[in-house]
């Protein structure tokens, strides 16, 4: 897709909706704390609520201002990967990729702070004695978002600019 705001808007939106659908329905069709065995002894749909950030950190503190800071932490992390989006050159597709997952899923879990005040998490995965904390959509978008932007950081070809190219030249002179 030739237009990267476009590939933004479609791709986010798509995301966003989903997010939403699936916290929805685990919200309307399983009850809080309550778990529905999906594959016996490593997957469940599970409904919970974190009202902290991710696996569930700050969850025990209580003020009346927690709600209000995260949504303003969610905003300025938003904001920041707009500006980093529209900064990124065209070449650099994963990193684009990255970003627009990373924005989907601060969104979606935005949404659910906003609405909510805290944010619906319900994959639940665990193998034997080891559990992951439950998460959702928005939070696997962040997740597979940062992969992306570290699988960049390390394998993707760096910037080559008109001034290396004449110095690279130059040495083989």
């Amino acid at each position: 897709m030739k237009n990267k705001y476009l590939q933004l808007l479609l791709v986010s939106n798509f995301l966003i909706i989903f997010d939403q659908i699936t916290k929805f329905m685990v919200t309307f069709h399983v009850p809080k704390h309550y778990s529905i065995p999906v594959v016996e002894g490593f997957f469940s749909i599970t409904h919970i609520r974190n009202p902290g950030v991710a696996f569930g950190l700050f969850a025990e503190q209580e003020s009346e201002y927690k709600v209000l800071f995260f949504i303003i932490i969610s905003l300025i992390a938003i904001i920041a990967i707009l500006v980093i989006f529209h900064q990124s050159p065209d070449e650099k597709r994963t990193v684009r990729v990255g970003l627009i997952l990373i924005f989907s899923g601060a969104v979606g879990n935005l949404i659910d702070r906003i609405l909510h005040q805290e944010v619906i998490d319900f994959l639940d995965f665990f193998y034997k004695g080891t559990h992951w904390p439950a998460f959702n959509v928005a939070d696997a978008c962040i997740t597979i978002g940062v992969s992306f932007m570290i699988f960049d950081l390390f394998y993707g070809y760096p910037e080559v600019t008109v001034n290396s190219k004449a110095s690279n030249n130059s040495l083989k002179d």
